[in-house]
């Protein structure tokens, strides 16, 4: 991520689901280029909630996308809210479905190591991962890390599940 480059569209969502639909719209009516992210932050002040960024690779682009947020109503500034977002929209995401290997999801996105929890060392490469259509990497240190987890018939899913049960959902 190029911070240079980058806005920041605080929604006022608290959902993150909600928000990975609207950074996911937004990037649609932006048409982000090959080479741009959108990601979600949580933002943990007084008033708890989900901002979003996008990175685009040059600054008529970045300039092309403030204006047409700031359009739409939405409070836009320049930068990153954070170094530490999760990953939405970014080179290669709409390839990774289905079941791959870990080559090949390293292969065909922006993705950078895959870890595995409970383990010291990533993966071997020809491990196959079953990714449920919902790749969400995050970003540490500079570098854009899927965390996976072990899951029945030796395959790896990744941590993070599509549609998570909310806490409490049965009461």
């Amino acid at each position: 991520m190029t911070p240079g480059y980058a806005v920041t569209v605080d929604p006022e969502l608290r959902d993150l689901r909600a928000a990975d639909h609207l950074l996911l719209r937004l990037a649609a009516e932006l048409t982000l280029p090959e080479g741009a992210f959108g990601c979600t932050h949580l933002v943990r002040d007084d008033r708890p909630r989900v901002a979003l960024s996008f990175t685009l690779p040059t600054e008529p682009l970045l300039s092309t996308a403030l204006e047409a947020l700031t359009g739409q109503g939405y409070e836009v500034t320049p930068g990153l809210p954070d170094t530490a977002g999760r990953a939405v929209a970014y080179p290669g995401s709409a390839a990774l479905t289905g079941t791959l290997t870990v080559a090949e999801l390293l292969g065909r996105s922006a993705i950078d190591t895959v870890t595995v929890l409970g383990s010291a060392g990533p993966p071997p490469p020809e491990t196959r991962l079953v990714t449920r259509d919902h790749v969400r990497p995050h970003w540490q240190a500079g570098t854009l890390v899927l965390a996976t987890m072990p899951a029945a018939g030796g395959v790896l899913v990744p941590f993070e599940v599509p549609d998570p049960t909310p806490c409490c959902a049965d009461h």
